[in-house]
This record gives C-alpha cells, sequence and structure tokens, in this order.
C-alpha cells in the first residue's frame, strides 16, 4: 500500500489543503492527514475540533485518515509505514522552505517528499489569512470546507 502523510497544523483547514488532498488520494492508497501537536504554538481551534473539522470535510472519502502526532514527522511516518510526505506549494517562498525540510526528512530517512501545486483558484490562501479574517469578523467561509464553522473566536 502506497501510504503518505499530509502533516500540518491545520488550523484550520483551508479550501486550499482540502483540494491537496484530494488531489494526493488519486495519487495514494491512503492520506493520513497529520495534526502535529506543538505545545509551543498557540492555536485558534483546539486539536479536537481541528480533528473534527478533518473528519467531517472527509467523511465520505475512505482513503483518507485523520490522526494527531509529536515529534518528529519522519518517526510518525516510519510508526504508520507511510512512505511518503505530501507538500502543497503555493509560491517560491514556499518551495524554498519545504526543499529544505524535504531534504532534511530524506538525508534522515528514506522518506520522499511529494510536492503538488496548489489549484490557481486557492493559491492565495493560508490559515493565518482565514484566522485574521476570522478575528475580524470577515467572510471566511469562502475560504474553508463547509466542515469548518466558527461559534465566537
Amino acid at each position: 500500500m502506497k501510504r503518505a502523510i499530509f502533516p500540518g497544523s491545520f488550523d484550520p483547514i483551508t479550501n486550499g489543503h482540502h483540494d491537496i488532498i484530494l488531489r494526493g488520494i488519486k495519487l495514494f492508497d491512503e492520506v493520513v492527514v497529520a495534526i502535529g501537536i506543538n505545545a509551543e504554538k498557540k492555536y485558534m481551534f483546539s486539536l479536537e475540533d481541528r480533528k473534527a473539522f478533518l473528519e467531517d470535510a472527509f467523511k465520505d472519502e475512505p482513503k483518507v485518515k485523520v490522526l494527531t502526532y509529536k515529534g518528529l514527522t519522519i518517526d510518525f511516518c516510519k510508526e504508520i509505514d507511510a512512505e511518503f510526505i505530501l507538500r502543497g506549494l503555493r509560491n517560491p517562498a514556499d518551495f524554498e522552505f519545504e526543499k529544505a525540510i524535504a531534504h532534511t526528512n530524506r538525508k534522515l530517512s528514506k522518506i520522499e517528499t511529494v510536492f503538488l501545486l496548489t489549484a490557481a483558484k486557492t493559491s492565495f490562501i493560508s490559515s493565518s489569512i482565514v484566522r485574521d479574517v476570522i478575528r475580524n469578523n470577515g467572510d471566511y467561509t469562502v475560504l474553508v470546507p463547509d466542515s469548518v464553522r466558527v461559534d465566537d473566536k
């Protein structure tokens, strides 16, 4: 089985993430959306909310699994027998940042990173932009899957 993980904080999942995952399941038998837990980071949404947003967004897609992990991504890959890391690229800055991580991961393991370019219609979206729109009471719903709904953040 070709299993890939798509790691991130998903605070929250965006339409860009959603698109990369849907395209990833055409390439892999399973895509594990891996929510990294970083105690140093302050999140807008709880881990439970982020996991629920993802699970709801992919409830009808059996090739997508949502898990959480701590520590190095490559260690989690080894733990769940994932041979690939899936990443989306929005722009040249993303590429440079992700390239360094991919080289490091390959140096420390045999795990390959597969890059997909974001769709033009979602390339401007980031979780930080979504959080800013939410904080300022803007219409975030056009930037995220329907599963992401805010009470009063």
